[in-house]
Formats: structure tokens, sequence, C-alpha cells
């Protein structure tokens, strides 16, 4: 099993930048890909965007392509998700995942295992 911690959300208005971390521990070996989901109240979890965990390939929702950045630090075991251009339709609880499936990058949560716990990201407008 994968244990994964998120960190750094928060307020922020619209235009402004969050960065998000994801520690991960455990059977970090078995990682293919990671990923970040978000959702919002009332909406099922949606996929924001995934990188292979070797290769570095990445994928991103049309909807953040251009704004949101996803990269990783192999050696510390971590995830980032660097969030500029913020948008109110951007709030949501986002959290981070792992897979050891190379079917990840399609963006479904069902492709993933483990789970942070999320962390809160509120745009005001």
């Amino acid at each position: 099993q994968v244990q994964l911690v998120e960190s750094g959300g928060g307020l922020v208005q619209a235009g402004g930048s969050l960065r998000l971390s994801c520690a991960a521990s455990g059977r970090t070996f078995s990682i293919y890909a990671m990923g970040w989901f978000r959702q919002a109240p009332g909406k099922e979890r949606e996929f924001v965007a995934a990188i292979t965990w070797s290769a570095g390939i990445t994928v991103y929702a049309d909807s953040v392509k251009g704004r949101f950045t996803i990269s990783k630090d192999n050696a510390q075991n971590t995830l980032y998700l660097q969030m500029n251009s913020l948008k109110p339709e951007d709030t949501a609880v986002y959290f981070c995942a792992a897979s050891s499936k190379t079917m990840a990058t399609r963006g479904s949560p069902a492709d993933f295992g483990s789970w942070g716990q999320g962390t809160q990201v509120t745009v005001s407008s």
C-alpha cells in the first residue's frame, strides 16, 4: 500500500496561484503513475492531471491545460500541482492518487488504488 499526504491548499483570489504537494510513502516502488483529482460539492470526482512516475509523461484535463502543471520529485517521492490563473470554478477538494496500472493515464479514478485525504482549494471572485 502507498500512503499519500497532500498539503498546500488554501484561499486565493481569482487569477492567483497555489502549489499543492503530495508526499508518498510505503510501497512507492509499485507506483506507475500519480495523479490529481478534484471534487466540488455536489459533483463527481473529476480528473485534473496525471504523470507517469518513471518517464514523466503528463496528461491534463482540458479545463486546466495551460494553467496547471503537474510535476514530481522522485528522490523525495513527492508530487506537485502548480496552479496558475485560478478561477472560481477551480474551487474543490483536491486529492492526489497513486496507481500501479499502465492505464492510469486515461484519468479514471477507478484505476487509482491509493488516495490522500484531500486538501481544500477555494478561489474567490
